[in-house]
């Protein structure tokens, strides 16, 4: 009885010394639902890449849906999320927001998780990157490389925080440059994209932020194909052309899944509105062009460190 004892101890001990919190594997199940499709090798991939790291660190059930954009999908998808289980369900947008609102008193026994939202209830959290930042320093390289002097902003709307922190990245950089902005009022409309692409080259702006996730990869190769430059969106998009991004404002979603999941199963994970930034490790920029000198690499690294420490941009010391 005392050797019996004396194992369980041990193994207690060991499980902690892991700092690893491990569901129980018969009742925890995750689900994903995403708006579009987890094929589209952005941000519906990014999703099913945070899933499939939860699958694989915990050993669990895990079920997605495409397409699930409206309130009637939403409901019905939860509905059937719960009957097989699901007890932390990730929406992966900020379109879920209203109907988790809603329905998130209905089912105490699920945890509801969108993005770039306000929350309310016991079970439902947004998690929101700082994109300010992102795009602050994704400017400040563009402001630094453009050629023209003119620089262009291809967003989805007008509340994008990573569109404000571009502009004002840009004039830090290099107070002489013009920022040209235009909006699709759509993530995904890259036929809108190009045609704002076509007017912001007939003013001769050599770099261009595509701001939008389904239009982002069609104007950045309308751009290699010309011989200008992009800074990348969401991904580290250095793989469209060494040579065009000059580098990427990169989400490390699937990294911010796992965290958040390590969170719930530990009953740390706290409702309402959740701000992730690069001192987080899920922001970062992505890898550099060789047009970039190292030395202004260096300093952008530096930049970020301090911003890390400081909570301060360049512009703000």
């Amino acid at each position: 009885m005392k050797k019996t004892m004396m194992a369980i101890i041990l193994l207690m001990l060991l499980l902690t010394a892991c700092g690893q919190t491990t569901p129980d594997n018969g009742e925890q199940k995750v689900g994903l639902l995403v708006p579009d499709t987890v094929s589209d090798q952005v941000w519906g991939t990014k999703g099913y890449k945070g899933l499939l790291r939860i699958q694989t660190e915990y050993g669990l059930d895990v079920y997605y849906k495409e397409g699930i954009h409206t309130d009637s999908s939403i409901r019905k998808s939860v509905q059937e999320f719960h009957k097989d289980g699901v007890t932390l369900i990730f929406g992966h947008g900020s379109e879920y927001a209203q109907t988790f609102n809603s329905i998130s008193s209905e089912y105490p026994d699920m945890h509801f998780v969108c993005f770039n939202s306000e929350v309310q209830g016991d079970n439902v959290t947004s998690l929101n990157f700082e994109a300010n930042a992102m795009g602050f320093f994704g400017g400040m390289v563009a402001g630094h490389m453009t050629e023209t002097n003119s620089i262009g902003i291809i967003a989805a709307f007008e509340w994008q925080p990573e569109v404000d922190g571009f502009f004002e990245g840009v004039l830090h950089e290099n107070p002489e440059a013009r920022v040209l902005i235009d909006y699709t009022q759509d993530w995904d409309d890259p036929d809108k994209a190009l045609s704002i692409l076509d007017n912001l080259l007939e003013q001769e702006v050599d770099v261009v932020y595509p701001a939008g996730d389904g239009f982002n990869v069609p104007v950045i190769n309308m751009l290699k194909e010309k011989g200008l430059y992009a800074v990348g969106f969401v991904s580290d998009q250095s793989d469209l052309g060494e040579n065009t991004v000059l580098t990427s404002t990169v989400q490390h979603v699937p990294a911010l899944y796992e965290l958040v999941a390590n969170r719930y199963f530990s009953g740390d994970l706290d409702s309402g509105n959740l701000y992730f930034d690069f001192k987080d490790d899920v922001i970062s920029l992505g890898k550099f062009s060789p047009l970039v000198s190292q030395e202004y690499q260096e300093s952008i690294h530096e930049h970020i460190e301090e911003y890390k420490t400081t909570g301060l941009l360049p512009n703000e010391k």
